[in-house]
């Protein structure tokens, strides 16, 4: 039960800090100063997309735990591709954003990891005894 518990969480995680990604967008995008439109469009469109990219991964696994229970081929399957995905965007993070001076993209790379982490547990540790 605590397994399923932390793959919830790292679903959880994930959703929220894209649905977080989502609300300040305009000002972000604001943030960039005087720049063309077609840039701003672009920054807009990057910032939602990554929201949306987290809020789709953490609802998949969120779903498919609910659904499937944590312990079919489906749910290992989607654990251990949310997992590598939210550890590629970690390493983007840590690369770029990282470097910002500003603790919401500071935070990115820690938060991506540990909902990765939680998740994966679930790929290594799914056992009907849970």
């Amino acid at each position: 039960m605590l397994k399923k518990i932390m793959i919830m969480v790292g679903g959880f995680l994930s959703l929220a800090w894209g649905t977080a990604h989502l609300i300040p967008t305009a000002s972000v995008a604001k943030g960039f100063g005087n720049i063309s439109l077609d840039n701003t469009r672009i920054i807009t469109m990057e910032w939602m997309n990554e929201g949306f990219t987290l809020i789709f991964l953490g609802l998949l696994v969120i779903v498919v735990t609910l659904v499937n229970g944590s312990f079919g081929k489906t749910a290992r399957v989607v654990y251990l591709l949310t997992f590598i995905m939210l550890e590629a965007m970690s390493v983007l993070s840590l690369f770029t954003g990282f470097r910002v001076d500003f603790l919401p993209y500071k935070l990115c790379p820690l938060i991506f990891t540990i909902s990765g982490l939680l998740i994966l547990q679930g790929f290594f540790f799914n056992r009907k005894s849970s």
